[in-house]
Formats: structure tokens, sequence, C-alpha cells
């Protein structure tokens, strides 16, 4: 069988790349937006994700480390807890979040329900516990209320809690990236130089652990498979989990939706830019030391990966009682 070529952004590149895919051909596949099945739930998940009286200080919500304003992340190396303590590794996005195979960076938590109970008891971020999370939620009438609604009682426990923040995080995915549309058959929604970026990131392999609808999450790998990572970061990876001293330095593959809004990089947020990510994950893990034009392409690629952002109007949150436990900032 003969393949027509086309040249596109000084590559070569089979002439069935040059017009836009059926979305099955590509290991990449498009967001589907969600689908909200209790409104009100959602509403109260809203609220406790942003509510800084789950934690001891009153000043540190979910939003403080997974800023909806800054693609569900806080742009940090590693985050601010409870008394300014630094925290041990980066805050991954919650955006797209539901679509992860586990959660944090070594899949310790099974789904967001799980996960979101974490931090409110850890003594380096929020550190509450989780009876005087709900005794604070149990002394506003309000809060109770919803509760109500939401649950048919207006009973207040943990199980409850991170079920309405779970439902809330679910919502949090962005659908309608540039990449997507071209997924979908618009030819004209990215560059030549993108789909050049496009190709040389499927064809270099990276696409064996960035696929699917995330661009990611989807499995564990070695940080450093040719070469070794250095980092003076002490996370294990999956071995802290599993205890198996095989999966040193395993991580959860991040997803790359809105990658260019989630820098820094990697579990110690050692890469600031994009180009360095590139650069990294090149070398370490595929072998190959991509060019100065080679990175741009891909980093251009990389860039029509975000999609709409969740539009979140704050919540109004329910006033505090005189039964209300206060917060201890200092």
């Amino acid at each position: 069988m003969k393949m027509t070529l086309t040249l596109l952004a000084g590559v070569l590149l089979p002439l069935s790349l040059s017009a836009a895919p059926a979305a099955a051909q590509e290991p990449i596949s498009p967001i589907r937006a969600a689908v909200v099945k209790s409104p009100a739930k959602v509403e109260l998940g809203k609220k406790l994700y942003f509510d800084p009286r789950l934690s001891k200080s009153g000043f540190i919500s979910c939003n403080s480390c997974h800023n909806l304003a800054m693609g569900g992340t806080d742009n940090l190396k590693t985050s601010i807890g409870d008394r300014w303590q630094q925290g041990p590794i980066n805050s991954p996005t919650v955006l797209n979040s539901s679509l992860s195979l586990a959660q944090f960076w070594d899949g310790r938590a099974k789904d967001l329900k799980e996960q979101a109970g974490g931090p409110i008891a850890n003594p380096g971020e929020m550190a509450f516990s989780h009876s005087l999370a709900v005794d604070v939620l149990r002394s506003i009438p309000q809060y109770r209320a919803e509760f109500r609604k939401v649950f048919g009682s207006d009973g207040v426990d943990i199980d409850r809690v991170t079920s309405a923040i779970a439902a809330f995080e679910e919502t949090l995915v962005t659908p309608n990236a540039r990449f997507d549309k071209w997924l979908k058959g618009d030819k004209k929604a990215i560059s030549a130089q993108e789909l050049a970026g496009y190709v040389l990131f499927r064809d270099s392999g990276c696409v064996a652990c960035h696929n699917g609808e995330a661009v990611g999450g989807a499995s564990f790998q070695k940080m450093g498979l040719i070469e070794p990572y250095q980092t003076r970061n002490p996370a294990l990876g999956r071995a802290a989990v599993t205890g198996n001293d095989a999966d040193r330095f395993n991580f959860k593959v991040p997803t790359l939706r809105n990658v260019e809004l989630t820098y820094p990089y990697f579990h110690d947020g050692e890469a600031q830019t994009l180009e360095q990510a590139v650069d990294v994950m090149g070398r370490l893990q595929l072998g190959k030391r991509f060019t100065d034009d080679e990175t741009a392409k891909i980093v251009a690629f990389l860039k029509t990966l975000t999609g709409d952002q969740p539009r979140v109007t704050l919540p109004v949150l329910p006033p505090s009682t005189n039964a209300t436990v206060p917060p201890k900032p200092f």
C-alpha cells in the first residue's frame, strides 16, 4: 500500500493526519462534559470545598491548594499547610481528577471520596480531625438543613462530608479543548505547528503513558526509566503504599489536561516550565533528546489541551453560631 505524505510545519506527516481524524483512531479521546445527577449534593459539596472552617486555622480550604482560578492547583513547588508548614509534595490539579485510576501521587486513595478526607485530618495540611470538622458543621443549622435535603436526614458525618465534596469535584471537568475539537473533526482547531507537536508527542512514545480522556492518570510509572531522576524530595511513590521496594519512585502519571496552567511540574515541582518538563521527560523516560524546535512544537501541542475552565460562582457560606468551635490560626 502506498502512503501519501504531506509536509506540515517542517514535519513529514501522513496525509491522514493533515486532516482531522476520527477520535477513535487516536490514543487521546475527547473529554465528555460532566453529568450532574444531584444538583443539591453538588452545591453542598461546593460549599464544603470552599469552607476554611474544615481546617484548624479556619484559613485553609480545599481550594487553597487546588485553586479553581489557577488550573486547580496552587502553582507552588509544594503546598503551604497549617502554620505555614511546607508540604512534602506538589499538589496535583483537581480538574479532571475524577478520570484518574486513583488519587494522590502514590495512589493511596482509591477515589475522590476517599481523598477528600485526607487533607482535613493531615497535621501538615488542614490539621483538624474528622470529628472536630463534623462538630463544626453540626453546629451550623443551615448546614444541617442542607445535609437533610441531600441525604434525607440532618445527620452529619465524615462519610457524607466527603461524598458531597467528591460530587462537586466530579463536575470539575474541562471539555472543548482545541485538541478535542480537532479530534472531533475541526481541522482548523489547531495550527500546523501544534499538529506537528502532536505527531512528535505521539510517535516518540509519550502516549504510552499519556493517553485517554485525561491524557494521563491511568497508570503508575517509574520516574527515571532510562536515566535516574535526581531529586531531594523524599517521596517514595507507590512503595510508601505497597511496601514493595520495586514500586520505589513509581508515581501516578499526571494528567496533561490544562497543563499550561498547572506549573510547576513533577511530584517535586522541580520543572518550572513546560520546556523543562518536556526535556526531562524525553531524556529520562524515552532516552530522547528533543531539539529546541521539537520541544517548541510539543509545547505548542500541549497548550491545545486547555479546555473550558469550570465556571464556579463562589458560595455564600452559612454563618457560624455560638456553638461553633472557633478557629486557632496561631
